[in-house]
């Protein structure tokens, strides 16, 4: 099928590597120095753009952590909106570091990965240009985003803006007793700048 140039425009914006540098340097009592990866996997190409990502400590790139699949697609409504529905991965340890080593990410299937009921983002966009786009995804009022991994369930609050330059991650860790933000971005988003750019790897 053909993706709306909104659809293609966010992957792009978002198919990247990343870092928060100067926002860690300013305040790094808050915010750890990260880098962020999201990088175009080859999932549900009949009617999404496809992205993995991970992040890791600068000083410890080496023991990347969060993978997840977001996948980015259009409504089946008439509206022709955007939404981002997340997955995990079974076994993390299978693509562990594929942010940096894409190749890693050619053997991943779907039986490797679970859909997140509960974890799926609206997304609105407002234009900058003709062709630019400021875009922002968050979760419904109602919705409850939950995974298990180790026997462990884990609560999340997801969230993000994207621009052609910048990416900001709202991701929180819940308490699921009490519903409070327990780590992530507490006082506000993590500010990642694009360093390098994987838009050449979404396949349209």
């Amino acid at each position: 099928m053909r993706f709306s140039d909104q659809l293609i425009a966010l992957a792009s914006y978002m198919a990247g590597e990343f870092d928060n540098q100067a926002q860690a340097i300013a305040d790094p009592a808050w915010y750890v120095h990260l880098r962020l990866w999201q990088r175009p996997v080859p999932l549900f190409t009949e009617d999404s753009i496809t992205l993995f990502a991970e992040q890791a400590n600068i000083v410890n790139l080496e023991q990347a952590y969060r993978p997840r699949i977001i996948r980015l697609r259009e409504r089946t409504e008439l509206d022709s909106s955007l939404e981002v529905q997340y997955y995990m991965i079974k076994d993390p340890a299978l693509v562990q570091g594929a942010g940096r080593d894409r190749e890693k990410l050619k053997t991943l299937t779907y039986e490797q990965i679970e859909f997140l009921p509960g974890c799926t983002l609206n997304v609105t966009q407002n234009s900058l240009t003709t062709q630019t786009y400021h875009f922002q995804a968050s979760l419904p009022p109602d919705a409850r985003c939950c995974f298990t991994y180790r026997n462990e369930t884990y609560q999340v609050s997801l969230g993000f803006e994207a621009t052609p330059e910048h990416f900001l991650s709202y991701d929180k860790g819940i308490d699921p007793q009490t519903g409070k933000a327990i780590w992530g971005a507490l006082l506000g988003p993590f500010r990642f700048t694009k360093r390098l750019d994987f838009s050449s790897e979404i396949a349209l």
